[in-house]
């Protein structure tokens, strides 16, 4: 078995742990900014969320002119290298893991609130709000950590096999 194969099921959980902790901090900010009503590009906070993407196997053509047995195929990540003997499946539709594509703000429309005493209200006295529901929020860190905990158990049985591989 080559060693790249070990290896892969780490990185795959270790790529999701980073998606997840990335997530875990947005919600986290969501949550602290939740009443907040002026920030430095003028208006409300914005709600901001991960966009995540699959980590897709690309060539490197470094690695076939070093080792011709090596079709070359990495992560776009530049994790460890892939022989394709590994995959009998099509390599346009599989991927190492996961990567945050962008970090994107939520463009609904603030909420609006009746409170002419506050200093951000408008001259009709409403004051625009974030457009977050704290509710909705921890329902997203809850299913993030749980993301997060099924990740840490993969990464666990990973190394568990690996530890008895080496026993052999």
């Amino acid at each position: 078995m080559p060693m790249v194969q070990l290896f892969t099921g780490l990185n795959i959980s270790a790529s999701g742990l980073r998606a997840m902790r990335l997530k875990q901090n947005l919600i986290a900010s969501n949550i602290a900014n939740a009443e907040t009503t002026r920030t430095a590009e003028g208006g409300p906070y914005r709600r901001q969320t991960a966009v995540l993407r699959a980590d897709p196997i690309e060539v490197n053509p470094r690695l076939v002119m070093a080792d011709p047995s090596m079709v070359g195929w990495t992560t776009s990540q530049r994790h460890m290298p892939i022989p394709s003997d590994l995959f009998q499946v099509r390599k346009d539709k599989i991927g190492t893991g996961v990567t945050v594509d962008r970090i994107a703000q939520d463009e609904s429309p603030p909420r609006l609130a009746y409170d002419p005493s506050h200093p951000d209200a408008n001259s009709e006295g409403y004051v625009a709000y974030p457009n977050i529901n704290v509710v909705q929020e921890m329902v997203d860190l809850i299913a993030t950590t749980r993301a997060y905990e099924a990740n840490t158990t993969a990464m666990a049985s990973a190394k568990s096999i690996l530890a008895k591989s080496l026993e052999i």
